[in-house]
């Protein structure tokens, strides 16, 4: 992996958090800071993956480790996702995500997660694993 890939850290999506979107506590059900997660990190991913000149491929979701919750996410708060390549393998890529919103003009961190995704071919009803960099 390219030491540039490792080191970037990229704001992949930021969200206002809604009612909605609350649990029986009222604040933000954890079901939902996941899905986040996941879109957050697979832009991330895309991103990376540009940056490198490689080209695009399908990406999908194979595992959500390492989650942690830091604290409670509250309706109406501006949250930023944050995105890191933390493993890229030959047809994966591993991205570490930090979720983190604004309180009193300090930057919080609220949870993080590592989402991995693995590069799929998309032709015929089977999903077989490719490389993610061009040419191997």
């Amino acid at each position: 992996m390219t030491s540039d890939l490792a080191n970037e850290r990229y704001l992949a999506l930021k969200a206002v958090m809604m009612p909605r979107d609350t649990n029986v506590y009222g604040t933000i059900f954890g079901g939902v800071i996941l899905s986040y997660i996941d879109q957050a990190a697979a832009v991330g991913a895309r991103y990376a993956i540009r940056r490198a000149g490689w080209s695009d491929k399908p990406l999908v979701t194979v595992a959500m480790n390492q989650v942690e919750f830091h604290e409670p996410v509250f309706v109406g708060e501006t949250v930023s996702f944050w995105t890191q390549v933390e493993r890229l393998g030959r047809t994966s890529i591993t991205m570490h995500v930090m979720v983190e919103g604004e309180r009193a003009g300090q930057a919080v961190r609220l949870t993080e997660a590592q989402v991995t995704y693995v590069a799929v071919e998309l032709a015929g009803e089977q999903r077989r694993p490719v490389p993610i960099r061009d040419g191997e």
